[in-house]
């Protein structure tokens, strides 16, 4: 159960928001409703998460399995549950995403581009600081611009799986 109870998108207040929403992802979820306890941060977390999952170059793996690292180690189940078949739409494997939690353990399974990105996620996610090593493998397997994309993706998703977790929402509510 969700730590407060989840907004009515038909509120007058939650309407417009509640529109946006939907105009985007085509349905409210369990984040969704939460966020329009507040209709400007609903809003503005889909201009974000847009921004991130469908105006990026970065390549569509790399993104999600980006999010499936950052939900392993935050233990953010439900993030987990929404991304991990995304990831093997993209390209991901499932030995890949089973691997996740320890991947370093198993580098076979990841490119350079992809263990460097992994790389970044655990130290980004787990330490905040990102040593210097780790970044300069990031920067030598991407362009700058796909740098700072995966950079927001981390940073983004571990807010997230914060939100998610500190409000316990876990999809197994009725909305």
């Amino acid at each position: 159960m969700a730590r407060i109870p989840y907004a009515d998108p038909e509120a007058p207040e939650n309407r417009e928001a509640a529109a946006y929403i939907v105009a985007s992802r085509k349905r409210l979820g369990h984040l969704h409703r939460m966020l329009l306890n507040s209709p400007p941060i609903a809003k503005g977390w889909i201009d974000l998460y847009d921004a991130i999952r469908w105006k990026t170059e970065l390549s569509g793996k790399l993104r999600e399995m980006a999010m499936c690292q950052v939900a392993a180690i935050n233990k953010a189940h439900y993030e987990w549950a929404a991304h991990a078949p995304i990831a093997l739409k993209e390209g991901a494997t499932q030995a890949q995403l089973d691997a996740l939690p320890d991947w370093a353990a198993k580098p076979a399974l990841f490119d350079a581009a992809e263990s460097a990105a992994l790389a970044l996620c655990d130290a980004m996610t787990k330490h905040v600081h990102v040593p210097a090593d780790v970044f300069a493998k990031v920067k030598a397997a991407l362009p700058n611009r796909q740098v700072v994309e995966l950079v927001v993706t981390i940073a983004g998703y571990n807010c997230v799986s914060r939100v998610l977790e500190a409000l316990e929402i876990n999809g197994a509510d009725q909305l």
